[in-house]
């Protein structure tokens, strides 16, 4: 199976932030559990780098635009370090084949008729980069920007028939009851569609703006930021060139997707991709926001979490599972030190690095440092039937959510602790007792573990699965390795070190 998965491209008008961390490491957790599936997979995520607000923050800084956007750029690109991402592809709006492509893709819609001119004016935020109606500000600002001044467009531009595809955007929604996941955010963008569409703005001109891609057969105007950055989705596959294998391999895709991007990712752009004649989107996640201390983030508050400072100090697989496990799937979360801190002790250093000691402590001490002979005892029963057959595990990731992956993983976690604590091998051991079939167990049900953490921590599934002498971790294919009976009698075992130091 060929899988594609892709994020929305973060604006290079400032550093990256904790939201953008969580959409990043949730894309990459689906990459890698489709890849452990044995997909072929294509991760893509980048940056949109067009727009009013890059303009602006360029002069501010007195820099040059393009050499603004590759600073920012690199500002990005790192995260796939620090956060550990495995994404194939990074496109930036600024690269030349996307810039091909999306005049392409203007140029389709245009012969679709889908394309005029007009004047009008428009009260518009630039945070959003969106027209604002009346009903959607509150006293006269932008909810999701109230620090920014509502701006008034006064001026011609060229207008995307939004309105002749409400009736298709509805049966989109009908034929495909799990297209925006989750279900309320089906609802909202339905409704949404219900109340009538407006035809939206998709250019500026040149000489008010001209920090963007050229409309095709008019000089004069340069295509609006969102019609822009969307097509990244195809163009980084390659359609819009004559290299489109990628395209067609791997098109359609599934989203990643804030709130505040519903209405572009799971309207707009779908009735952009109609008008083009491309197929629409498999399938639009929708994640919520990222507070603070129960208020939104904000630099006046001085409640912003920097990801890279918080990797640095706790380690990248601390963040990723706090991210995953420590935040709610469908809705905002709540990003504290003392949240993450507390979780992460209970966790990573009570749960899964002292399991993990413990077992590779007694295999090394009771067992020569090898694998015992094989055993299948009720533990077996438990562990595959509850993990993998019953679909608890994958179940999660098809439905997105994320949190219960990770306490699904705890509580393997608190399984195994639990037959240890029952069955006090050392107390056997030092009786003389035969010790082999329960650590064969608790050996085998550590692959298990390590195999659930794959997507999640993989550097840690990484060493876990390391020191049961299972190398080549990017080659297992969870088809094969689900089953019981993994770890072969006689491999020989190893103690890490501390997977996670206490604070």
């Amino acid at each position: 199976m060929k899988y594609y998965i892709t994020t929305t491209l973060p604006y290079v008008n400032a550093k990256p932030h904790i939201g953008h961390a969580l959409e990043f490491i949730q894309a990459d957790a689906l990459a890698r559990y489709h890849k452990l599936q044995g997909d072929e997979v294509v991760f893509n995520t980048g940056t949109d780098e067009h727009g009013v607000k890059i303009l602006n923050k360029a002069e501010e800084e007195g820099k040059e635009v393009q050499a603004y956007c590759d600073e920012y750029a690199k500002k990005f690109s790192i995260l796939k370090v620090k956060l550990n991402l495995s994404y194939t592809h990074f496109i930036r709006t600024t690269d030349k084949k996307h810039i091909k492509a999306a005049q392409k893709f203007w140029e389709l819609c245009d012969k679709n008729g889908d394309i005029y001119l007009k004047n009008y004016q428009t009260k518009y935020c630039v945070g959003c980069e969106l027209e604002k109606t009346d009903s959607e500000l509150v006293d006269g600002k932008c909810p999701v920007h109230p620090n920014l001044e509502i701006e008034l467009i006064d001026e011609e531009n060229y207008f995307f028939k939004f309105s002749n595809y409400a009736e298709k955007l509805l049966k989109l929604y009908s034929d495909n009851p799990e297209f925006v996941i989750p279900q309320h955010r089906l609802n909202e963008i339905k409704s949404f569609v219900e109340m009538g569409l407006q035809d939206f703005s998709i250019s500026r001109l040149k000489s008010k703006m001209p920090w963007g891609i050229e409309v095709p057969g008019n000089s004069d105007h340069v295509m609006y930021v969102w019609f822009d950055a969307l097509i990244n989705y195809v163009s980084t596959l390659g359609w819009g060139s004559e290299e489109d294998q990628g395209f067609k391999d791997f098109w359609p895709g599934v989203q990643v997707a804030g709130k505040d991007n519903l209405r572009q990712q799971t309207a707009m752009w779908q009735a952009m991709l109609m008008s083009a004649g491309i197929s629409n989107s498999k399938q639009v996640f929708i994640h919520g926001f990222v507070n603070s201390g129960g208020q939104k983030m904000s630099k006046s508050l001085g409640n912003v979490v920097d990801p890279i400072e918080i990797q640095e100090k706790y380690g990248t697989d601390a963040l990723r599972f706090f991210m995953l496990g420590g935040m709610n799937a469908y809705e905002d979360g709540d990003f504290t030190i003392e949240r993450f801190e507390k979780f992460y002790t209970a966790h990573l250093v009570n749960g899964i690095g002292n399991l993990t000691s413990r077992i590779l402590t007694m295999l090394v001490n009771y067992t020569d440092g090898k694998v015992p002979e094989k055993y299948t005892g009720e533990l077996k029963k438990e562990l595959v039937s509850n993990l993998w057959n019953n679909d608890w595990y994958p179940k999660m990731f098809k439905d997105y959510n994320f949190e219960e992956a990770v306490k699904i993983v705890n509580c393997l976690v608190s399984m195994l602790d639990k037959i240890i604590d029952e069955e006090k091998p050392w107390v056997k051991f030092k009786a003389g007792e035969d010790v082999s079939k329960v650590l064969y167990q608790l050996a085998e049900g550590l692959r298990h573990l390590g195999l659930a953490l794959l997507p999640i921590i993989p550097e840690t599934a990484e060493k876990i699965l390391n020191s049961l002498g299972i190398e080549d971790v990017d080659k297992l294919n969870l088809v094969k390795e689900k089953e019981w009976g993994g770890l072969e009698p006689g491999t020989k075992v190893t103690k890490p070190d501390s997977l996670f130091p206490r604070l």
